[in-house]
């Protein structure tokens, strides 16, 4: 029998003790034994509750247990995530997360505790909730070197601008909507300002170029200054715009970052709506694929927690070799990218001050919307800023992708 320990019993944690429990007969076939789960660790009480009697308050039980060969952490947020964690390792214990902080600041250095120790530690549901992408990247696509990884990795935002793109909502209707319907935080500013997918592109950029990629330096743009008037354009413009996470390889450089971006409705990801979330990713060899389906929820994220404890327990004593090392990656400046931008100004600018500015333009107008609005040519982000600078008065850029 291989014993698991939980640590945190909120919605993921539960989850994971209630697909273990519940699937426990095709997991114990799969894997060849049973999986139990002996404790969970939480600071609360669960009284009435059918695992009661599993709950611990106090790590060192679970520490000092040599019949816990599998620890799965489902805190959040660094500390003590990271404590226990690194414990956990370094005494022979297998760990399973969905924690992207954690990952996202720690992964390399865990990855390579577990390596040395011969035990692994295994985060699928880091990134993409439910959605498999970190075992496609390690496992189905090594044959490839990856030159592209985009993806909607945030559900609460690409909800507000699925309603917002639909409906006609605003940016503040639609985060009320969000937050009525449990998508959203009371205090959402990790989903809306895109730090959420940041340390999500973080983790996927670190795994598919296979060197550490900090998150701090990873441009980050939410989506708070978009529009309903954005939408209108968009339309116009057989567009859709999504908050993207993305890194790739351009000529040996490597770019990460986080924004909203317009998509051609053609694009793969431009279809995908309400709180999914979609990856895509390019590899030389195979070129394009997508990776789709709920980015969060307690069960689809504990259904990937489940299966990373499942492979911790097939290979007792093996390793799982992972490719990131802890060495930093340097990201390039983006100042250096070249792509085209949509920009809308005040009525008054006169088209003529437009080409001056930024050159060569394509006006986009909309009936009901008294603005100046155009899809510059092809510039650099370092000349976009500069002639975006000399302007002074643009009411809302969006990159186009």
């Amino acid at each position: 029998m291989i014993n698991v320990a939980v640590l945190g019993y909120g919605t993921i944690g539960s989850g994971v003790v209630e697909v273990l429990q519940t699937n426990a007969a095709v997991i114990a076939k799969r894997v060849g034994e049973d999986i139990a789960v002996k404790y969970i660790l939480d600071l609360r009480d669960f009284p009435g509750n059918p695992n009661a009697d599993k709950v611990v308050h106090d790590y060192d039980i679970i520490d000092k247990d040599s019949d816990i060969q599998v620890v799965v952490e489902c805190m959040g947020g660094v500390e003590p995530a990271y404590t226990f964690v690194k414990k956990a390792l370094l005494n022979g214990k297998s760990v399973a997360t969905s924690n992207k902080e954690l990952v996202a600041k720690h992964g390399a250095e865990l990855i390579a505790i577990a390596r040395e120790k011969n035990i692994n530690f295994l985060f699928e549901a880091s990134v993409g909730g439910g959605i498999p992408i970190v075992r496609p990247l390690l496992r189905c696509l090594t044959a490839d070197v990856i030159e592209e990884v985009s993806g909607i990795l945030n559900g609460t935002t690409n909800y507000m601008l699925t309603r917002m793109g639909e409906e006609g909502l605003s940016f503040e209707e639609a985060l009320k909507e969000a937050q009525e319907k449990g998508y959203a935080e009371l205090h959402p500013e990790a989903d809306v300002e895109g730090y959420d997918a940041c340390r999500k592109v973080a983790i996927l950029s670190s795994l598919a170029f296979g060197q550490q990629v900090d998150f701090e330096d990873i441009y980050t743009e939410g989506i708070t200054k978009i529009t309903a008037e954005d939408f209108c354009y968009a339309a116009k413009m057989k567009k859709s715009i999504k908050l993207l996470g993305s890194s790739w390889k351009t000529d040996d450089k490597f770019y990460a970052m986080v924004c909203p971006m317009l998509l051609d409705n053609e694009h793969p990801l431009s279809g995908v709506k309400d709180v999914f979330n979609a990856i895509f990713v390019r590899g030389n060899m195979v070129d394009e694929t997508m990776f789709y389906g709920k980015g969060a929820g307690k069960l689809p994220t504990a259904s990937a927690v489940a299966a990373d404890v499942i492979d911790c327990a097939k290979h007792i004593g093996k390793n799982i070799k992972i490719l990131w090392e802890p060495e930093k990656l340097t990201l390039s400046d983006l100042g250096n990218f070249e792509r085209k931008y949509f920009v809308r100004m005040p009525a008054d600018t006169a088209e003529e001050t437009i080409q001056n500015i930024f050159g060569t333009v394509e006006m986009i107008s909309v009936d009901g919307i008294d603005e100046k609005a155009f899809i510059t040519g092809l510039m650099k982000e370092s000349a976009f800023n500069a002639a975006a600078e000399k302007a002074g008065n643009i009411i809302n850029r969006i990159r186009l992708d």
